[in-house]
């Protein structure tokens, strides 16, 4: 049961193929005329059967004939039977090759694979192919050659056209996957098992849609925190929504959504086809994290000025040689070097220089990877430059990209550095190009690892009371909220505002506006008035009574002449925000189709779509998130020391993005908001103005509020699944049982490398001694929706040499269960620490674990046990599981638990 699902789709050890006879009139497809050739040209390493629905006599073999997959290359009026046949012969795999097929009809395909339990992929598929185990069942063309990556593309054409392309330049794959519209097995399947196949080093996705964002989510966050991940998307349309009733609708994307998207599951998009296989090319090659500084190395001040430009274009930074390394590396380099910027080794450079300008650059803390451009001079001896690179030490300690300008004269310099796996290029940009994607990458893998809770550790907010105004609006059938209720929602909150009181006549205006003290700010106040300005419905720095008291009849006219159709509730009345040197910044909220609501942050104020300056990340926020959130806006240049003014209390900015997390969290029927301005200094934020639109939500209809959290794409960290127990026979210790975190990784193979072998064998039926890094990053970040790990924590206090008290954290324990694909069942695992066996934790993890399974709304949790594994054996019988024979291996016990 350790195997993944889609093994029998992805690894048979049996085919059966059906794809018609060439004499039978529309009998044979095209697909399956290429798919017979295909076998001719490649001899699968399992055994392979051919079979004929339409033939007699093919149904009394069944009893004797029995297959892993099947495949179906014939015409629509066929598939059906060929697919309860495949179910009669006990494939659990079928895959459909064939195009043009629509939705309907897919829809009956897919309810009969259902009902035989069979994995579909396809239609409209071109199959896809294994070459490691010599299996090409697609209809692609010509079997790819074998290599670390894998390929996953909803287009067939493009399949091919990647298949044709990498076989002219040498790339081979462990995996292509053709996937089409209404196929069964999709994307987030498929990247679940490439997640897992230890063939596969790094991943390739060519996308044209997403039918269920939190699924696609989970599998990309699961498969991009074990190798690399790299997409390039089709359809740049921005989003729909259609009415822009906030500034934040009107200037997010769809594009810009996914960008997000990708960037929270720690992947990397790319614009073009040739990009998509360089950056998984320099993916693939494991370096360690780097940061955004490349030095570039260069024989010619030309080029290297053309990548330090695209350097700055793409948001890099040149990485310069620290003054001691360049005192070090100058009387190493022909007199005209020059290392003030570029590492220009001028057009006397030898391949020594080269070696000698790396190894300083590789060693300086102020570079993170380094580019070495060759251009072709008088002299140069282009072979054996390259030469002087393959002979660096493997591996690396930093990136290494080549770019060698030219054609004929360099060409055996490319196959010297090829063959020694130097990611080369032909041009500086698209050299400098590859060094961002991997700078990406591992900027991306800290995003990934963020896994916040929906509510932060700030003062609680009032949940209840912003449920209640949000359901009386819901109930006069409105969706946009007043600037008064929105305000109201946002200190349910804790998001400052500044105090506003509702006018509804020119008098109360005048009373309002003396209280307050002057200066005032009057607004118009209407549930059908996006933008206030527009129609003259704002007046700033009112300065007395008698002015409120004017411009309070003059905005009622106006607005009325300018905006009939409105309705009016009054003017609001509110103190103007004397912030000495503030700026204005806004964050908002958008909902995306398909990921659901994501949050905006950027500069504010009139201008705002004008100024188009947006920042977005997924909810739920932490701190680092946050931060990262302001970093990326293009307003965050004017937060710090600038032009005179004091640096603006970023913790405040922060702690509104929280905030604004809690409410996207908490809050499933927001559907935009728009806080703008937020005036921001030094001593805080202060919101001025605020629009919220709602919508009513399904979750909360059903009574999952602060529960399922089903309207996010990304599931929140479970925290209400902790628990403090105590622990029996020590004298009143604690342990907690949690769910775990990415941060947990070292803590979980410490445990693993305390087991003894025997506990390592009856939990791992290996002998490892320690979880390969795939698999501990499986271990550790998951996705919470589909699967979960409780560990049980003890901690432990000792002191310093200096006295100080110190606390650490050990593992004891783990239990986990995986949902299975029929999503009414799930697979547990448990296993705890050797001297920790016999004190009840095993007992506890199980019984904490059951209740999480039940909790989501599973049917049944079995797992495996060995046979001869009397203390699990003894465990699951007194929690009440019933233990039969495993029929597909004597050497374990199934056990079942119904909940």
């Amino acid at each position: 049961m350790d195997k993944h699902f889609l093994n029998p789709l992805f690894a048979p050890a049996s085919i059966v193929a059906f794809v018609g006879h060439a004499d039978d009139p529309g009998g044979q497809t095209p697909a399956g005329h290429t798919l017979r050739e295909a076998f001719r040209a490649d001899r699968f390493d399992g055994t392979l059967r051919f079979l004929d629905v339409r033939t007699k006599g093919t149904l009394e073999e069944l009893a004797q004939t029995h297959a892993d997959l099947a495949l179906i290359a014939l015409a629509p009026r066929d598939v059906a039977a060929a697919l309860e046949v495949a179910g009669r012969i006990g494939c659990t795999a079928a895959v459909v090759l064939s195009s043009g097929i629509g939705a309907e009809q897919a829809a009956q395909w897919r309810k009969i694979a259902r009902r035989e339990g069979v994995h579909l992929l396809g239609p409209n598929s071109l199959g896809f192919q294994r070459p490691l185990l010599h299996l090409n069942a697609s209809a692609a063309g010509p079997l790819a050659r074998p290599g670390p990556l894998a390929l996953v593309s909803q287009s067939g054409a493009l399949t091919a056209s990647m298949l044709d392309w990498a076989r002219q330049n040498g790339v081979g794959f462990s995996s292509v996957v053709s996937l089409g519209p209404h196929t069964s097995v999709d994307i987030p399947q498929v990247l679940d098992f490439l997640a897992n196949d230890q063939a596969t080093h790094s991943i390739i996705v060519y996308l044209e849609g997403i039918a269920d964002a939190r699924r696609f989510m989970s599998a990309l966050r699961s498969a991009s925190h074990a190798k690399p991940v790299v997409v390039l998307k089709a359809g740049r349309k921005p989003a729909g929504n259609e009415a822009a009733q906030t500034h934040s609708a009107a200037i997010v994307g769809s594009d810009d959504v996914f960008d997000a998207a990708l960037r929270r599951a720690g992947a990397v998009r790319v614009r073009s086809f040739v990009e998509l296989f360089s950056a998984a090319k320099c993916l693939a090659s494991r370096y360690r994290p780097v940061g955004k500084r490349l030095a570039v190395v260069t024989n010619g001040g030309g080029p290297g000025v053309l990548a330090a430009d695209w350097i700055n274009e793409i948001g890099l930074d040149l990485g310069k040689l620290s003054a001691p390394a360049q005192k070090l590396l100058q009387p190493a380099l022909p007199p005209l070097a020059s290392l003030a910027d570029l590492i220009d080794l001028s057009e006397d450079a030898q391949p020594a220089h080269y070696r000698a300008a790396i190894d300083a650059a590789s060693a300086d803390s102020q570079v993170d990877g380094v580019l070495a451009i060759f251009s072709p001079k008088a002299g140069a001896d282009a072979a054996a430059t390259a030469k002087a690179l393959a002979d660096i030490p493997r591996p690396m300690n930093k990136p290494l990209l080549a770019c060698w300008m030219g054609d004929s004269s360099v060409g055996k310099a490319r196959s010297v550095l090829a063959e020694a796996t130097i990611p080369s290029f032909r041009t500086p940009e698209a050299a400098v190009g590859a060094f961002g994607n991997i700078a990406a990458f591992y900027q991306n893998q800290q995003l990934l690892q963020q896994t916040p809770p929906p509510l932060s550790a700030l003062a609680k907010p009032d949940i209840e009371g912003a449920r209640l105004l949000i359901e009386s609006v819901l109930a006069e059938r409105r969706r946009v909220l007043t600037e008064m209720e929105s305000k109201s929602l946002l200190s349910s909150f804790h998001i400052p505002i500044t105090r506003t009181m509702l006018a509804r006549s020119a008098s109360e205006a005048m009373m309002i506006a003396t209280q307050l003290g002057f200066p005032v700010a009057l607004k118009i106040d209407s549930p059908d008035i996006a933008h206030k300005s527009d129609v003259e419905g704002v007046a700033l720095n009112v300065m007395n009574g008698t002015g409120a008291r004017d411009t309070y009849i003059e905005m009622m006219e106006r607005v009325a002449r300018l905006a009939p159709e409105a309705r009016i509730n009054g003017v609001t009345v509110q103190k103007m925000v004397r912030a000495r040197r503030g700026r204005e910044i806004y964050v908002g909220m958008v909902t995306d189709e398909p990921f659901g609501p994501v949050i905006v942050f950027g500069a504010g104020g009139t201008m705002i779509e004008l100024l188009n300056d947006r920042a977005m990340e997924l909810p739920p926020l932490n701190q680092f998130l946050a931060h990262r959130l302001i970093e990326r806006s293009r307003v965050a240049e004017t937060l710090g020391e600038w032009r005179g003014a004091s640096a603006v209390n970023m913790e405040a900015i922060e702690d509104v993005l929280l905030r604004v997390s809690e409410m996207v969290c908490e809050l499933p029927e927001l559907r935009e908001m728009d806080i703008n301005p937020i005036i921001v200094d030094e001593s805080g934020a202060v919101s001025v103005d605020a629009r919220i639109v709602i919508g009513s939500s399904a979750q909360a209809a059903a009574g999952h509020l602060g529960n399922g959290y089903q309207h996010l794409a990304i599931m929140p960290y479970p925290a209400r699944y902790r628990r403090e127990w105590p622990l029996p026979g020590t004298g009143g210790g604690t342990y907690i049982v949690r769910p775990v975190h990415p941060n947990d990784a070292q803590m979980l193979q410490a445990l693993v490398q305390g087991l003894s072998p025997e506990s390592r064998w009856f939990r791992f039926v290996s002998r490892f001694r320690e979880l390969p890094p795939s698999m501990l990053s499986r271990f550790t970040l998951i996705d919470y929706d589909r699967e979960m790990a409780l560990v049980a924590v003890m901690l432990e206090r000792s002191l310093s040499p200096e006295g100080t008290v110190l606390e650490s954290e050990h593992i004891v324990g783990v239990s986990r269960y995986v949902t299975n694909p029929d999503q009414t069942s799930c697979e547990f695992s448990l296993v705890v620490a050797d001297e920790f066996s016999g004190k009840g934790i095993g007992s506890r993890l199980l019984e904490s674990i059951i209740d999480v399974a039940r909790d989501k709304g599973l049917a049944e949790i079995d797992g495996l046990v060995l046979a001869n594994n009397p203390d699990m054996l003894k465990l699951v019988r007194r929690l009440g599981f019933t233990v039969k024979p495993f029929p597909e291996d004597p050497d374990f016990k199934l056990v079942t638990y119904m909940l």
